[in-house]
């Protein structure tokens, strides 16, 4: 049984639709990405599933409970990382954990206990005693996600974990999150960043416009999505309009940006003919998870 479900999920806020019928099935111990542009449906998606917002039509469930229905129960095994920082400026590091650990009813023994721990896990030890003001970016992001597990949750749900972090910090908290997954966390990860989706995730679902337009681990939608190669090209104004006429008639699928077309599966003797026809390519190069997903939501910007 998945350790979370969604079944034909709906939200609506009035007229708008923003998730619009989606089906789920995320596995114990798995990282599970959803990926997709800004105002896809992610958010919305995760907190519905996670018993924050109401759901308009559909179930989901979290270990095998009803979320509509028993929401309390759905919380407690989940712990959330929110995108923006919400840390208390007012309490040390350790204070911010320990106090938070009141909303779980963890004795103060065992919420010192487990706090430390955390904190030694995340390499926050010796900052304790410091201010939030005093802190990083960089560390106010690890303590989010230390104070994420201070109930043990058997879910971790992460929006943007790594945003506006370094290189360095990015990485280690990489490395802990691969950790607290090779421990039995369930991780259920939103995220822009390509790099993040494919170091961290075992599946993917692709979002937009709030349905899930694919589905797979990153090397199954590369192979299904991006094929071959990507092959980067320009064409001059007065040939654009024969050349993608051509493109359609051969059947190849292609994107454009200004004066760049980006032509997926396009076998060698097809490039040939193109560049006689007044197509100038630039580059040939093997498919990412960035092209899979600018060619499922488009390379237009979204806002």
């Amino acid at each position: 049984m998945p350790i979370i479900e969604a079944k034909n999920l709906v939200k609506r806020y009035g007229e708008f639709v923003a998730v619009k019928g989606v089906d789920l099935a995320i596995e114990a111990g798995e990282c599970f990405g959803l990926l997709g542009p800004n105002g896809a449906g992610k958010t919305t998606l995760v907190r519905m599933i996670t018993a924050v917002s109401p759901i308009t039509e559909g179930q989901a469930f979290v270990a095998g409970m009803d979320v509509t229905r028993e929401p309390s129960k759905v919380k407690a095994l989940i712990g959330v990382v929110p995108q923006e920082e919400n840390l208390d400026p007012d309490f040390t590091v350790l204070k911010n954990l320990l106090v938070f650990a009141r909303y779980f009813d963890i004795p103060s023994k065992e919420a010192r206990r487990r706090a430390m721990a955390i904190l030694e896990f995340f390499e926050l030890a010796a900052r304790q005693r410091a201010k939030i003001k005093e802190l990083s970016g960089g560390m106010k992001r690890r303590l989010l996600i230390a104070r994420a597990l201070l109930n043990e949750p058997s879910i971790l749900v992460l929006d943007e974990p790594t945003v506006g972090l370094d290189p360095q910090t990015k990485h280690l908290v990489w490395e802990r999150l691969r950790t607290l997954k090779e421990r039995g966390t369930t991780q259920l990860l939103t995220t822009q960043n390509m790099e993040e989706a494919a170091v961290l995730a075992d599946r993917l679902a692709v979002v937009h416009e709030g349905r899930i337009v694919a589905l797979g681990t990153p090397a199954e939608l590369i192979a299904r999505h991006g094929g071959r190669e990507i092959i980067e090209a320009q064409v001059s104004s007065d040939r654009r309009e024969t050349v993608l006429a051509e493109l359609r008639k051969r059947g190849v699928y292609w994107q454009e940006v200004g004066r760049t077309i980006y032509i997926f599966r396009c076998d060698g003797d097809g490039l040939t003919q193109l560049s006689e026809m007044g197509l100038d390519i630039l580059g040939r190069r093997v498919p990412t998870l960035e092209d899979v997903f600018l060619r499922l939501t488009g390379r237009a910007l979204i806002e």
